[in-house]
This record gives C-alpha cells, sequence and structure tokens, in this order.
C-alpha cells in the first residue's frame, strides 16, 4: 500500500490529493467565511507568492504555524486579524498547505509509512464516526451539510490534520530539539505576556473583554483571572500546566546540562503562570501527568522523589493554609473543596442534560448551536446551554455513542504511545520526551473533562502534535543516541577547559 502510493505520487505529483484538498478548504471557506471571488482575485499575487515560499521553505510554513497557533487568540481579541476572517481559517489553511507539499515532494521526503501506526488507526475510526454524523437529524431540522463541517472540522479533522503534518515534519533529531526548544519558547512568552498584564495592566481591547467575561473578575475585582494569549484563564491555566508537566520531565532526563538547566527553569516559570490563571483544575492537570510519569518512568530513583513532592504538594495544598495569603494559592485551594459553588452549578446542568440525552443517543448532531437550532425546537436548550467540559460538549453533539467512541479512541491512542515509551525506545533521555508527551496528553485530557480546553487553539496542535512524536520516536533512536553523544562529549570539552583555565589562574 505504502510503495504504491509512493509511486503514485512520483508519476503524478499527487495532484488529485492536492485538488481534493483543496477543494475541501474551498467548502469551508464558502459555508464559514464567505469569501468573495473578488477577494480571492485581490490576493491571487499574495497566494503565489506564498505558494513559491512554501514549497522553497516548507519548515519555514511550519514554524509559522506553531507561532500562528499559539497567538490566534491574542491576535483576534486585539484587532490585529482581518474582519470577519475565521481564526482558525489560517491554521487549517497552513496545514493544508504542509500537506499539500509533503505529497507533491514525496520523491524527497519519504516518511509517509510513519503514519501508518496505531494513532492513525484510532483517528480513522474518530474521524469515521463523525463522518457518519451528518446524517443525524435528531432536531429534525433536515441534513445541514454547513453546520455539520464545521462541527465535524474542529472535533476531529484537524486532529488529523495535526497527525499528518507532525508525523511528516518532525522526522529527524534536529528538527525535534528545535520543536521542543521552539515550544519552550513560545511557553515563556505566553508567561512573559502574563507578567506584563500583571505589572502594566491590558490593552484596550482585553480591558473591554475583562468587563464582558465576569469569571474572569473576582473577589471585589481584587483578582484578576490572567489569560494571556489564550482565549480564557482556563485554557490557558491548563495549558500551561501540561507544558509545565512536559519540560519538568526532559529537564530531569536529559543528560545535556544546558538542556536540563533551560527545561527545568522553563518548567518553573510555566507553573508560576498556571497559578497566575487561578485555574483550579490545572492543578489536577499538572498533578496527574506526574503521578502518570511515575509509572513511564521505570526508575525507583525518579518514581521515590516525584511521588513525595507530589503527595507532599498535595498535602500543603489541600489540608494547610501555607501561602493563604497569595489570593492564586487560595483560589487554587478551592478544587478540592467538594461545596464549591462553580462545581454544582456544572452538575446541575449535567442532570438537565440528561434528561434530554436519553432521547438522543447520537446527539443532537455536530455544528448544532443556537444559531442553527430554533428557539421552539425541543433541543434549542441543549444547542446553547453551556457545557462547561470538552467531554459534555463532545456528549451533547454526538450522544452516548460517540462520547464512548471518542474516549476509547483517546485510550487506544495513549495506550499505544505509552507502550513505546515503556518497550520500544532504549534511550532514557529520548524515553523522557516520550514520557512527558503522554503525561501531557493525560494532563490535558483531564483539564477537558473539567473545561472545554482540549479541541482550542493552541491545544489541539500541541497536545495531538506531542502524542503524534510519541510515535516516530523510534524512527529516529539511533541518530538521536549520535547527536546526544556528541553533546555530551562537547560539555565534557568545555568543563575540561574551564577546569584548566580555573587551574591555570591560580598559578
Amino acid at each position: 500500500m505504502i510503495k504504491n502510493f509512493a509511486t503514485y505520487t512520483q508519476e503524478t505529483g499527487g495532484r488529485a490529493i492536492l485538488l481534493f484538498l483543496l477543494f475541501g478548504l474551498a467548502i469551508y471557506q464558502f459555508f464559514s467565511a464567505g469569501f468573495s471571488a473578488y477577494a480571492i482575485v485581490c490576493a491571487t499575487p499574495l497566494i503565489i507568492v506564498f505558494g513559491y515560499i512554501a514549497f522553497k521553505y516548507p519548515m519555514a510554513v511550519f514554524w509559522t504555524l506553531c507561532v500562528f497557533n499559539y497567538i490566534v487568540f491574542g491576535l483576534d481579541r486585539n484587532h490585529l486579524l482581518p474582519e470577519g476572517l475565521p481564526i482558525s481559517i489560517v491554521v487549517e489553511g497552513l496545514e493544508i498547505v504542509l500537506l499539500a507539499v509533503a505529497i507533491m515532494d514525496a520523491r524527497q521526503t519519504p516518511h509517509f509509512d510513519r503514519a501508518f501506526n496505531f494513532m492513525l488507526y484510532a483517528l480513522f475510526v474518530w474521524c469515521g464516526f463523525c463522518t457518519l454524523e451528518v446524517l443525524n437529524d435528531t432536531c429534525g431540522l433536515g441534513i445541514n451539510i454547513g453546520a455539520w463541517y464545521q462541527g465535524a472540522r474542529m472535533m476531529a479533522f484537524q486532529i488529523m490534520y495535526v497527525f499528518l503534518v507532525f508525523t511528516i515534519y518532525i522526522n529527524n533529531t534536529k528538527r525535534l530539539v528545535q520543536y521542543i526548544f521552539f515550544w519552550a519558547g513560545l511557553s515563556i512568552l505566553a508567561a512573559a505576556y502574563t507578567w506584563k498584564q500583571l505589572h502594566f495592566g491590558y490593552s484596550a481591547a482585553e480591558s473591554a473583554w475583562l468587563t464582558n467575561n465576569v469569571t474572569h473578575v473576582l473577589q471585589g475585582g481584587t483578582l484578576i483571572r490572567n489569560f494571556s494569549f489564550y482565549s480564557d484563564a482556563a485554557n490557558y491555566g491548563e495549558g500551561i500546566a501540561c507544558a509545565a508537566i512536559v519540560f519538568f520531565i526532559i529537564g530531569i532526563t536529559s543528560k545535556i546540562k544546558r538542556h536540563r538547566y533551560f527545561f527545568l527553569i522553563t518548567g518553573f516559570i510555566c507553573v508560576w503562570a498556571m497559578f497566575q490563571t487561578g485555574t483550579r483544575t490545572a492543578v489536577a492537570c499538572l498533578g496527574a501527568g506526574i503521578m502518570v510519569y511515575v509509572f513511564l518512568s521505570k526508575s525507583i530513583k525518579i518514581a521515590v522523589p516525584v511521588t513525595i513532592f507530589f503527595v507532599f504538594s498535595y498535602i500543603i495544598l489541600a489540608f494547610t493554609n501555607i501561602g493563604g495569603s497569595i489570593q492564586q494559592i487560595r483560589r487554587m485551594r478551592t478544587a478540592f473543596d467538594r461545596k464549591d459553588a462553580s462545581a454544582n452549578v456544572r452538575t446541575i446542568n449535567q442532570e438537565t442534560m440528561r434528561k434530554y440525552m436519553k432521547e438522543a443517543p447520537w446527539g443532537i448532531g455536530l455544528g448544532m448551536n443556537y444559531k442553527n437550532v430554533p428557539a421552539n425546537n425541543k433541543y434549542a436548550r441543549m444547542s446553547n446551554i453551556p457545557p462547561d467540559s470538552e467531554y459534555v460538549f463532545i456528549w451533547l453533539r454526538t450522544g452516548k455513542i460517540g462520547i464512548t467512541t471518542f474516549i476509547v479512541t483517546m485510550l487506544l491512542m495513549l495506550g499505544g504511545a505509552c507502550w513505546i515509551v515503556l518497550f520500544k525506545i532504549d534511550s532514557p533521555s529520548l524515553r523522557g520526551i516520550g514520557a512527558g508527551m503522554c503525561c501531557a496528553f493525560v494532563g490535558i485530557q483531564l483539564g477537558a473533562y473539567g473545561n472545554q480546553v482540549l479541541m482550542q487553539f493552541p491545544n489541539c496542535l500541541i497536545f495531538y502534535g506531542g502524542l503524534t512524536i510519541v510515535y516516530v520516536l523510534p524512527f529516529m533512536e539511533k541518530e538521536w543516541v549520535e547527536y546526544e553523544a556528541r553533546e555530551i562529549a562537547k560539555q565534557e570539552e568545555r568543563e575540561r577547559l574551564k577546569l584548566e583555565k580555573k587551574k591555570a589562574s591560580r598559578v
């Protein structure tokens, strides 16, 4: 199958597949953005220039995708994007361009075989189910192709795009290291912007946004839940907490000292940023990721101190008043309060949903929201009730059949990645990278149970992309060992020269 695909791309340049991808993008634009022919004609010169750059420097497009995906909400909130442009169109457009370049350049980038793994098969199941949802007419409004496509692409298709892009472009040790450092840099940038918001205030657009989002202004305005570039504080808090998991694990497993120090410092910066969000579920995400690492580490020397640190931190937050003078810590402590008012509101809402969902085993349909469901419809309330959770959101749209399929496919993807970390990778430091990605994936999935953060920018690309990386790590282990040996040799040479210089200065 793989050989036939490679032969096809060599003979045809993948033109049919490229046309299919572009047709899909055009359909999305038609239903979502309504771009006029005039706008397309005006943008043609830019499209030609961008196309040349994409084929000449595809990695530049990849890094652009990573940056834009990370800051897109910040740009949109501050009105720095064209009016009426869906914030997802650029991200998905860049992903499709990267896939098109890879298909047409298959002779120079023969890495499609790496895509045929357990994660792809699980995604086929989930994307296939979401495709079948086009026939769902629970609301009795007829088949709405536009609404279905908008829902399916955000809930399923974007994950497939991320998987394919990361499989193809993170294909060697150099790019792997570059990506991890790039992600760390973006995380530090988000934390720096949070510091700016704390000490220099918010922009006019951000202040207006806060005015309309009362859940971010607490305790009479004395505590503001910061959000940096993200869509909201919950998205930011849980995303940056899961990033901290990755950087901590890479830091403690790396044999290269400068990498170790950099990633440990980055991890602490991310934890600081997490506390500034006042997102209580973020603490659970961080704790869950750390505990999963105890299992994946395969090392008593690592497992024991990590477990002691986790238990000690839990005791401080749950059973003491240490740090009680700091508002953010007091806010985090309410995560352990079973009588918390906001948690009770979510429980009441979910009980209401269950009554309606008993008659909708396939859900109310993908893309069904208040714009598509009239007020007199039986499921109108379900289309606009706050789900407060990614899992509840999926359950409402796809029913108990859909949420079961989603959970099973996520467990299969995670299980396959954990199997690779435990049994397919010998290098301790490379295993640390894989374990960090798996632990972060567990953390963000737990966060999705508490908040609607999983499919949001930038989390979807970051954490599904991270899990994808785990599946390609065995292909680059030999190269990684050689890279690490070279870096350690340089490290030892620097230390030797430093020691000689120190001895010489004493003479």
